[in-house]
C-alpha cells in the first residue's frame, strides 16, 4: 500500500482494495436478451450485452450518470451503488472506465489533460484544484470545489515514493478447449489449451472505444486464435465461459527506485474460478517437483503516470502480453511460447505513442495464460510516477491556545508552528532557541559579538551580532578620541592598547 496519509473514507477505500473478491457475471434479469451467436459456440456460451460490453465512444470515458448514493449499510464494491466508503462503484469488472472495480476513481484525461476529481484527497498534475483533503465538505479548510476556505491554515503536501506500488488487477479464467460441454457449460474456450506458437499481430495498434484490445486477425490466418468473437472473450465477461477475480498486484521499490514484480510460477487462481468451481482439473506444470496449477486465464492491469521522459519498462512473460501506452501498442509478445522478454523506452517512441512531457497518460498490460507448461510475470517499472499530492488543513485560530499552532500566544516566547529548534528558530515547548540577541557569543553560527542588545556604538557590539567600531578595527575614530589604530591592541609598537599615540 502506499505509505501517505490518507483521509478516513480513502483508507478505508484502499483497505478494502486488498480483498480479493470474486465476480459471475450474468443475472436472472439478463434472460431474454438475445446475445450473439458464433458458428463454434456452444448451447450456454453467451456474450451477455451490458457484462463487459461498452458502447462506441471516446477513448477517453465519460463519468456516466451519478451512482446512487447508499447512504448507509454494508459497502459492497460492484453493487452499482457508491456507498459512503467508496470513491465511485459503477457495478463493472472494467479498468480504463474511470471506475476500477475495486471503487476507486481513475484519472480522466485526454491528451496528457486531466480533469480534477475534487475529493479524492489527491490533486492531480495540471489541476486547477488549491486542495483536495479526501472529501467535499464545506468549512474544513477545503471547499467542496477544492478551493482554500478563510480562516485556516493549509498546507499541501507532497508524498515520498511509497515503498510498494499497488494496482489493480482483473482475472479470468477459462476452461481449456480440451474440457467437453457439460449440463449448463458449454465446450472449454477454443483459443486455450489448443494449439502452440509465437504470433505476432493478433492485436491491433490501438485500443478500442471500451479500452480492450481489437482483434486484427479477421479474415486473416492465426496460427494461435480462431476469430473475433472467440477473442473479445478474453478481457470481458461472458457469462458460463470465464469467471472473474479481481485483486491488486503489488511491485516492491528496488534500491534503484524500479517497481518490480517478479513471479516465476505465475499461478494466482490456483484455488479460485472454475478450479474453485468444480468445473476445471489443476493441471501439471511438469517442474521438479510438478505442480498442479490452474491454467487458462487472463489478466489486465493499468497505472496512471505523469510522463517526464525517463520511464523504461521492462517485462518478461508467456503467453501472450501487450503493452499499450496511451492506448496505443508499444509492446507485442503475443501468441502461445515459453517466457519472452521485451523492454520499452518511452523516449524513443514519445513520437508514436502521443507523449508530452507533464502529460498524465494510462499504462495498460494485457496478459493471456493459454497453454502448459509454466507461467511466468515479470513488469519493472522505472520513473513511472505519478505525483501524489494531498492538503492538510487546522483551524487558523483554534478555540484553546496550544504550542504548534504557528500562533504567538501570552505564555510563549514563539511559535512558528514546528519549533524543532536550531539557530534563530523556535525550539521545543515555544522558547527560543540560540539566537543573535539572547547575550551569548554563537561563535560557532558566525556571531562576533552578543551583549543581548546588540544596538551598536563606539566599542559595543552591533545589530547582527558583529562588532562596531572600536580600538583595534584599523579605522581611526576621531569622534571617539583616538589619536592612532593600527588594527591591535598591542602595545609599544607606536600605537597603544587603548589607540593612543606612544611617544618614545
Amino acid at each position: 500500500m502506499q505509505t501517505l496519509p490518507q483521509s478516513p473514507r480513502l483508507a478505508s477505500v484502499l483497505l478494502a482494495s486488498l480483498v480479493v473478491t470474486l465476480f459471475a457475471c450474468g443475472r436472472e434479469d439478463d434472460a431474454g436478451l438475445s446475445p450473439v451467436k458464433d458458428p463454434w459456440q456452444s448451447p450456454g456460451m453467451e456474450l451477455e450485452p451490458g457484462c463487459g460490453e461498452a458502447d462506441a465512444g471516446p477513448s477517453v470515458p465519460d463519468a456516466g450518470p451519478p451512482e446512487p448514493d447508499a447512504g448507509s449499510g454494508p459497502a459492497v464494491c460492484g453493487d452499482a451503488i457508491k456507498h459512503p466508503s467508496e470513491e465511485c462503484d459503477d457495478g463493472n469488472n472494467n479498468l480504463g472506465d474511470g471506475c476500477t472495480p475495486l471503487c476507486n476513481r481513475e484519472p480522466r484525461c485526454t491528451n496528457g489533460l486531466c480533469e480534477s476529481l475534487c475529493g479524492n484527497g489527491r490533486i492531480e498534475p495540471n489541476s486547477p484544484e488549491q486542495c483536495d483533503d479526501g472529501n467535499t465538505l464545506a468549512n474544513d479548510g477545503c471547499s467542496p470545489t477544492c478551493q482554500l476556505e478563510p480562516g485556516f491554515l493549509c498546507q499541501v503536501i507532497e508524498g515520498q515514493l511509497p515503498s510498494m506500488l499497488e494496482l489493480p488487477i482483473v482475472y479470468r479464467d477459462f476452461r481449456g478447449y480440451d474440457l467437453p460441454a457439460t449440463s449448463g457449460l458449454p465446450r472449454g474456450h477454443i483459443d486455450f489449451q489448443n494449439k502452440n506458437g509465437s504470433e505476432r499481430g493478433i492485436v491491433a495498434s490501438t485500443l478500442g472505444p471500451d479500452n480492450k484490445p481489437v482483434y486484427a486477425k479477421v479474415g486473416v490466418t492465426s496460427l494461435t486464435t480462431h476469430g473475433q468473437f472467440a477473442f473479445d472473450q478474453w478481457f470481458r465477461d461472458v457469462h458460463n465461459v470465464n469467471q472473474t477475480v479481481v485483486s491488486t498486484l503489488l511491485l516492491s521499490r528496488t534500491p534503484s527506485n524500479e517497481y518490480l514484480y517478479d513471479n516465476p510460477f505465475f499461478f494466482p487462481l490456483d484455488g479460485a474460478g472454475w478450479v474453485a468451481a468444480g468445473q476445471e482439473p489443476l493441471r501439471s506444470d511438469y517442474g521438479s517437483p510438478a505442480r498442479m496449477r490452474n491454467f487458462s486465464f487472463t489478466s489486465e492491469t493499468r497505472h496512471w503516470f505523469q510522463y517526464n521522459g525517463t520511464e523504461v519498462l521492462r517485462f518478461r512473460g508467456d503467453d501472450d502480453v501487450w503493452v499499450f501506452i496511451n492506448g496505443r501498442l508499444a509492446l507485442d509478445l503475443g501468441g502461445i511460447h515459453g517466457a519472452e522478454t521485451g523492454s520499452v523506452t518511452l523516449s524513443m517512441l514519445a513520437t508514436q505513442l502521443g507523449l508530452t512531457v507533464g502529460g498524465v497518460y494510462p499504462l495498460a498490460v494485457f496478459q493471456a495464460e493459454r497453454h502448459v507448461t509454466g507461467s511466468s510475470y515479470r513488469l519493472g517499472l522505472v520513473n513511472f510516477h505519478y505525483p501524489q499530492k494531498f492538503t492538510m488543513c487546522i483551524p487558523e485560530v483554534p478555540s484553546e491556545p496550544w504550542c504548534g499552532n504557528g500562533v504567538l500566544d501570552p505564555s510563549e516566547q514563539c511559535d512558528d508552528g514546528v519549533n524543532a529548534g536550531g539557530y534563530g528558530e523556535c525550539d521545543f515547548g515555544c522558547v527560543f532557541g540560540p539566537r543573535c540577541g539572547d547575550g551569548v557569543t554563537q561563535s560557532s553560527y558566525g556571531e562576533q559579538c552578543d551583549d543581548g542588545f546588540n544596538s551598536g556604538g563606539y566599542g559595543q557590539c552591533s545589530a547582527g551580532c558583529v562588532f562596531g567600531p572600536r580600538c583595534g578595527d584599523g579605522i581611526v575614530q576621531l569622534t571617539a578620541g583616538e589619536q592612532c589604530d593600527d588594527g591591535n591592541l598591542r602595545g609599544n609598537d607606536g600605537c597603544s592598547a587603548y589607540c593612543q599615540l606612544e611617544l618614545f
